[in-house]
Order: structure tokens, then sequence, then C-alpha cells
């Protein structure tokens, strides 16, 4: 009998005993093609450079608490991020995951706010349909009804606009343009609604990833959005936990859209699976209103900067950036596009097919011409997550798409290292998949 806690305490698990690129290995030796472990391997799970970065390191040390000092390999991944980064972020503060990653851009935001002397600031506005995590503060910032609805007595009240959720909510006759730039406005009157002097910040996802599928923004969306948080004065934090580090073609996200925030979230591809880590970059003028001010940043936790997680980083963005994986995740996902276009484009379940690089989505319905979604209580979603197990095939379906209660979509996130075979074998069990469960 386990005395592991699980995520479902009704499900049976295999024990996962290997990786091996693509594919995880179970205690039978069933191997899994890997293609949806919330978008974290993107190296997949056998990277030499990576496993004796982690080796070298935690042979030097394991831990040194940040309270008293900084790292080697802390110091050289904030460099090489920055490095790398859109506009004017400047300052890396490490934590260990894209929940915290997220929490601490709300607080440094507050913060900033304090240091600056606008202490009426502290609302933010975010998306419906959005997720950025499950702590307190994180969650109250997502969209998602669903992940909200037992724990909404505590939240902490902020304001959600509507998502650019093209296939579903723009009108016929609407072009695309016009439709983003009418959400986008959307925040300028939430702006309003509030008050321009009592709200701090923005914040959403560049594509968004578990709760939408790989849904990004039209042309010209965020050239709006930023254009309106530099008119209130109003921080645009932008989480790409789920679709940066190359997922979606680019090293950061938000570098697609031509835009650049003023705090940004990453975690999940930072680490690729190999530790537990993710960050928080903010610009220069974020970190000098602190630097002048109070000098200390009220906020942190244990494991926050650690030495063996930021050296596995380390070496996981030295492969993306030097072997140029945010290009090869463009190149294969277009040919993953066109497969799955191929195989499902026709398919009368199968209303939108959709993403940015090796970061896609398909949204199921019951009828493909009113793009009605399924009755929820088939559990759609579901049933395909158990068909495409049992075939080998590890995805990340979701149902509650369109409103945190109907609609269904599967999520699919193969590693960066993933080859042309792999990716038929990919459409091949997905179709499986979905053909039992529908």
């Amino acid at each position: 009998m386990s005395h592991v806690f699980p995520r479902h305490t009704k499900a049976e698990l295999p024990v996962a005993v290997g990786g091996d690129g693509c594919y995880l290995i179970d205690a039978q030796g069933k191997r899994y093609l890997d293609c949806g472990d919330a978008a974290v391997s993107c190296l997949g799970h056998s990277n030499p450079a990576v496993i004796h970065a982690v080796q070298e390191q935690v042979q030097k040390i394991a831990f040194a608490h940040t309270g008293f000092m900084t790292s080697e390999p802390a110091e050289a991944l904030a460099d090489l991020l920055i490095r790398h980064a859109p506009g004017s972020l400047d300052r890396v503060y490490f934590v260990s995951g894209g929940s915290e990653a997220t929490e601490a851009a709300i607080k440094l935001a507050r913060q900033y706010f304090l240091e600056i002397g606008q202490p009426e600031r502290s609302r933010v506005v975010a998306r419906r349909q959005s997720y950025h995590g499950n702590t307190l503060g994180a969650l109250s910032a997502g969209g998602n009804a669903w992940r909200r609805a037992q724990f909404a007595p505590m939240l902490i009240e902020m304001s959600h606009i509507a998502p650019c959720y093209e296939y579903a909510e723009k009108p016929a006759g609407e072009s695309s343009y016009d439709y983003g730039q009418r959400v986008a406005n959307e925040l300028e009157v939430e702006i309003k609604r509030l008050g321009p002097e009592t709200v701090m910040a923005f914040m959403a996802e560049p594509v968004v990833g578990a709760t939408l599928g790989a849904v990004p923004a039209v042309e010209g969306y965020y050239k709006r959005i930023r254009e309106i948080c530099d008119q209130y004065g109003v921080l645009l934090i932008l989480d790409e936990v789920m679709c940066g580090m190359g997922r979606t073609g680019h090293l950061f996200a938000c570098d697609h859209d031509g835009v650049a925030p003023d705090i940004l979230c990453i975690a999940k591809g930072l680490g690729a699976g190999y530790q537990p880590i993710g960050a928080t970059l903010c610009t220069d003028q974020i970190y000098d209103a602190i630097r002048n001010g109070s000098g200390f940043f009220q906020h942190g936790h244990t494991y926050v900067g650690h030495p063996v997680a930021t050296a596995a980083a380390l070496a996981v963005v030295t492969e993306l950036t030097s072997r140029d994986f945010p290009a090869r995740a463009r190149n294969m996902g277009d040919k993953l596009q066109a497969k799955l276009e191929a195989a499902f484009g026709q398919h009368p379940n199968v209303g939108d097919i959709r993403g940015r690089g090796l970061f896609r989505g398909i949204e199921l319905v019951a009828d493909r011409d009113t793009r009605e979604p399924f009755d929820p209580t088939l559990g759609v979603a579901a049933k395909i997550k158990k068909a495409a197990v049992d075939a080998g095939l590890i995805c990340y379906p979701m149902s509650g798409t369109r409103d945190g209660r109907r609609g269904d979509h599967v999520l699919l996130a193969p590693p960066f290292i993933i080859e042309e075979p792999q990716l038929d074998e990919l459409v091949d069990k997905l179709s499986v998949a979905i053909s039992k469960a529908i």
C-alpha cells in the first residue's frame, strides 16, 4: 500500500522507472511517448549535458541560503537569461516553480508601487480562462472557474476581462485584427471602471496553455495591451511558465508578438524537468525602485536560487540557446501542425487545431459546424487521457475549455528533440485515443 498522497485518490498510476529521450518507461517496461507532461520536458529525459551539470554541482555544494550567499550557477544563469531577455528586463528572482514565479510577480508589482509612493495601486486585471498557478495569489489571478470554485471565499478580489480566443469568441464578419483590438480595449474599460490610480498590473499568458489549449493572441492584440498599460502606468506581467523557454518558437514567447513586459514569469522548460525551478524577471526600473528605496523585497522561500536547480537550468538554457532549439521547435511544430490537420482536419468532432511551435491544441466539439462543445457529463477529456495512456501516449487533455465547465481540448507539448517518425507515432496514438473516447 502506498503512503503517497496522489493528485487523484481513485487513480492507479504506473511507476516511472526510466526515461529515454522522448519516452518514459514504467516498471513493467512499457514505453510512453511523452508529449504532454505540462510542457516541462523540452529536452527529453536523458540529456547528458544537464545530467552532468547536476552531478557536478551537487558534488561542489548542495545548498546555500540566499539570505547569506549567492552561488556561481545562479549568477551565470541570471546573466544568460538577461542576455536574451526582451526589452529592459534586467534582474532575475529565482523560485522553485511556476506558481511561485507568478506569486512573486504579483507581490513585486505591489511593492514597486509602495516604493515609488503610489500605495493606492493594488488591483490586478487578468483574463477569463487563464491559469497562473495554484497558490492563493496566483489562483486569484487565474480566471478558470473550475479551478477557483472551492477556494473562492479565500481568494483575493481581481478583475477578469475576455481572453483573446478567436475560435470560440470572434463573431462572424469581424476581422481577426478588429476582434483583437476590441477585446484588448476591454482592459482600458476595466482600468477606468476600477479607477486608474488603483490598478497596478495586467497579467496574461502570451499563448494560453492548460485552460484554453495553446491559444495564441491575434496579431496586434499585445501591442494594444502594451499601449494601454503604458498610458495608465500599469505594469504588464506576462506569464510564460508554460509557453516560454523555446516552447512556442522563441526563447521568450512574447518576442513573437513584438512586445516586452515589465515582469516576466518562467518555469517548466527552464529546468526541463531535471530540477524544480522557476524565475521572475523584472525591468531595471522596478529593481532600482526597490534598491533605492527600502532595499528589501519582502518575499522569499527557502529554496530560491538553489545551486543545484540553477546549475541544471543553466545547462538547459545553454542547450536551448547554443543549439537553437527554439528554431527547431518552430520547424517541428509546423510539421506537427500539418500532420494534425491531415489526420483530424475533417474530423466531425475536431473544431480547431492551433498553437505555435511545439505547443499545439486540439479543441473537440460535439458539432463541427456550430462549434457546440460536448456535454460536460460525458467527460470527453478524461476519456481521451485514459485511452492515450493505454496506447502509450502521455498528452494533456483538459475539460472546461470554454468557461471552466463546458468544452474539451487536448494540449500537446512534445520535447524539442522529437523526430518526424515520432510525430507520426504521436498522431497515430492520439487518433486511437480520440476514436476510443468519442
